[in-house]
Order: structure tokens, then C-alpha cells, then sequence
């Protein structure tokens, strides 16, 4: 199965990329990881929130196929320990999915049409994180994942 973090918009600061290629590249020891990266829209300033989310969420549902298993990490989401998550990464292992994509919106959040094809709503915080952060802490909770399933020594329980 592939894991694939898609998002909106690139990293300007390199400390937290820096910090996340660690995350990414112990990844690699567990299952197949990567991340994809849509570009900011251009010509925001004529657009309004809806029409930004609507024209973001167009470019996301190109970039999934009807066989994903679309993940939003999205605030309103259902939270997770990270023992859950590692157990939710795990149920999609045993239902034998190809790919599951985990989705961080716009500065607005999803479409309408990307909550309408979303499988499932995770919640990383209920606090608002740059987009740049949620990509480090996401890639740094999946790794744990993977350690918890293994029943490595880096999560203390």
C-alpha cells in the first residue's frame, strides 16, 4: 500500500523541510511514502474563499483516482491517539487498499465536492497550524505509527 501526503503550496522554510526529509526518509524503512505538492493558486486576490476552495478542490480530486482511500486532516475530524492512528493505518493495511491519500486543504479548507469524495475526516489538533507544520507533524506521526506497529522503542506508552 502507498501513503501519500497531498497538499497545497510549497515549503518556503527550510528548517521544517529539513525536519520533515528525516521523517520522510525513515519512512522508507516501513512502507512505500510520498508527498505531493500542488502549487498556490495565482491571482487570489480576485478570487473570494469559495471560489479559492472551489478551484483548489479541482486540483486535488485530479490528483485521485476512484480507488483511493481519501483521508482529510481537517480540525473538525474525528482525533486520534497516536496508538489510534496506528491502528487506523493498520485496518487499511488488512482491507487491502493500494493507496491511501491524506489531504491537507487551502488556507480556507476542502470543497464541498473534496468533504463529498473524503472516505474519512482525521483530526491532527483543534489548534490551527501553518500548513508547512502540518507536514512535519503528520510525516513525524506516521513514522511513530509505523514504530507502534512494530513495537519499536521510539513511542513510550
Amino acid at each position: 500500500m502507498t501513503i501519500k501526503l497531498l497538499g497545497i503550496g510549497k515549503t518556503d522554510d527550510k528548517t521544517l523541510q529539513n525536519l520533515t526529509d528525516v521523517y520522510i526518509k525513515r519512512l522508507q524503512f516501513y512502507n512505500k511514502f510520498e508527498i505531493e505538492l500542488i502549487p498556490d493558486l495565482k491571482k487570489v486576490k480576485n478570487l473570494d474563499e469559495n471560489q479559492q476552495k472551489q478551484k483548489e478542490g479541482e486540483l486535488i480530486l485530479n490528483k485521485i483516482s476512484t480507488s483511493d482511500f481519501v483521508v482529510l486532516l481537517d480540525e473538525n475530524g474525528k482525533q486520534l491517539s497516536s496508538v489510534g492512528f496506528s491502528e487506523f493505518i493498520q485496518k487499511r493495511f488488512n482491507s487491502g487498499l493500494k493507496q491511501v491519500i491524506f489531504i491537507i486543504g487551502g488556507p480556507y479548507g476542502f470543497s464541498e465536492e473534496v468533504y463529498n469524495r473524503a472516505d474519512t475526516m482525521i483530526s491532527l489538533s483543534k489548534m490551527t497550524f501553518s500548513h508547512q507544520m502540518v507536514r512535519l507533524f503528520f510525516t513525524e506521526q506516521l513514522y511513530r505509527a509505523f514504530t507502534i506497529l512494530k513495537n519499536e522503542p521510539y513511542h513510550h506508552r
